[in-house]
């Protein structure tokens, strides 16, 4: 994972209002804390932070007065509605350093046909390096038949990555394709041990309709016939 250097500012005033003036700024307030240091309270540049914090474990090296810091994106609080960074909280580590961080799972291949695939999982929790941490983990459900499961502990991790999440928690279940007429059968059947009677819809009621209107079609022609017939 590529370093990303944001040029920071110390922060001196707190609270609802002077974040968002921070933010009218166009910049993100921020924490930096870990290696048992006091929390240094910053403010990012925020096109840039932006960018940066785009991919998840975002590793960024932090220039404040000077010096500069590595440090974790722990947790990036969004704005629900806008695209915007409300705040970063920002951990310190060390180059070599072992961190644990929830890598998300990526599918790609198509499997069997008329199965379903479903993720479980969408994350995976590893303990790696804090300068080696992958963007994502690849698993391939290229023909995979139904039935088919895939428990993390069968996920190939990057070299020197160790697997933190339980390795028989299902990742990814292939299953068969139920057809639409199942369904419906299934449905009816739930309703009638339910009690519930369904309405009759619109589609139903012009084929009942239609189906009648031949039945009774049918009725006079064969009437017809027998009268001809007698009279001859």
């Amino acid at each position: 994972m590529s370093d990303n250097k944001l040029v920071a500012e110390p922060r001196t005033q707190f609270g609802k209002g002077a974040a968002r003036k921070i933010r009218r700024d166009n910049k993100i307030p921020a924490v930096m804390y870990g290696h048992g240091t006091e929390p240094v309270h910053i403010t990012l540049p925020g096109h840039q932070s932006m960018l940066a914090l785009k991919q998840s474990n975002a590793l960024l090296t932090i220039v404040l007065d000077g010096e500069e810091q590595l440090a974790l994106a722990k947790d990036v609080q969004r704005d629900p509605i806008k695209p915007v960074i409300e705040h970063v909280d920002l951990v310190i580590v060390r180059r070599g350093e072992k961190v644990v961080v929830d890598v998300a799972v990526h599918l790609e291949g198509e499997a069997a046909a008329e199965t379903v695939v479903t993720t479980d999982h969408s994350t995976l929790q590893l303990e790696v390096e804090a300068t080696h941490i992958p963007e994502s983990l690849t698993v391939s459900v290229e023909g995979l038949e139904a039935g088919t499961q895939v428990l993390a502990g069968q996920v190939e991790l990057p070299d020197g990555a160790v697997l933190v999440t339980d390795p028989e928690a299902l990742v990814v279940n292939v299953t068969q394709q139920v057809s639409q007429e199942a369904l419906d059968a299934e449905l009816s059947e739930a309703e009638a041990e339910a009690g519930i009677e369904r309405e009759e819809s619109d589609e139903d009621a012009a084929a009942a309709a239609e189906a009648s209107t031949e039945a009774a079609a049918g009725g006079d022609a064969d009437a017809g016939s027998g009268t001809a017939s007698d009279d001859a």
